[in-house]
């Protein structure tokens, strides 16, 4: 048993060990280009939990890490098959109810950690404060790299290219698919242009139909990936998120939290 996993953590220990943080994981089901698993959103979200919370807990940190949920918004991929779809309202709905939950067994500090660009749960913080005793954070851990990413990758990735492929090779090898010759079985990951300068400047946005968008599923060269590029990024994950983990487990829940006091 690892204590700080939930699935696996029995009412023996729990009733006993109370926690201070919980870490609640979204993933996605969905096409990833041609070479990538459809769980590939959920496996990450596994993966970055399990190795953050672990981390944290090694140093201290009394958080658990809660059953990742396996459907995401998939709205904008409604024409490709079996990308399993959870409207934003229905979503919305879960986290509300889960929050409820962690809030009756004493729990205050909650961190959605999200693994799915379509999810857009920032609205769901909004609509819960002020009305729930917990402080909710919400991690895109895809976007906390931002600073490194150029150190460590040579090609941008939407959607199933070179930085989500490196963490597969990593971490989950066995479920990229190969062509015989050994090579990935993935097409470039190429997207369509915009017809509208003000869409490709980011001035104008919309949701991207990606059966338009992509030829399968792609948004990203994938071919540049390599393990020990997932290997890296992952390090730079636990060191950064772990260290989160850690600063709001030992934190007061005082009046001003999470803030310091206004000078």
């Amino acid at each position: 048993m690892r204590p700080w996993v939930l699935a696996e953590t029995n009412y023996t220990h729990t009733k006993q060990h109370p926690y201070e943080v919980a870490v609640l994981p979204f993933g996605a089901t969905e096409p990833h280009n041609l070479h990538l698993p459809y769980g590939t959103d959920v496996l990450e979200a596994n993966l970055v939990g399990e190795k953050i919370c672990a981390a944290a807990y090694a140093r201290g940190a009394n958080v658990v890490l809660l059953p990742t949920i396996p459907y995401g918004t998939q709205t904008n991929m409604r024409e490709m098959p079996l990308a399993m779809n959870l409207n934003p309202s229905t979503l919305q709905a879960i986290i509300v109810d889960l929050v409820e939950s962690l809030v009756r067994c004493g729990i205050r500090k909650i961190v959605l950690l999200n693994s799915h660009g379509g999810n857009e749960l920032k609205t769901v913080l909004r609509e819960l404060c002020g009305k729930t005793p917990a402080q909710l954070f919400l991690c895109n851990w895809y976007r906390t790299f931002a600073d490194q990413y150029a150190q460590i990758f040579e090609h941008p990735d939407d959607h199933a290219g070179e930085m989500e492929t490196s963490l597969a090779l990593a971490f989950f090898p066995d479920l990229v698919l190969r062509r015989p010759d050994g090579s990935l079985a993935a097409d470039e990951g190429s997207v369509a242009q915009p017809r509208f300068e003000a869409l490709e400047k980011g001035w104008v946005s919309i949701t991207r139909p990606w059966h338009l968008l992509t030829t399968n599923a792609g948004a990203g060269y994938p071919h540049c990936a390599t393990a020990d590029k997932g290997r890296q990024l992952m390090q730079l994950l636990v060191e950064r998120l772990a260290t989160f983990l850690v600063e709001l487990a030992a934190a007061p829940l005082d009046a001003t939290f999470p803030f310091h006091p206004a000078r």
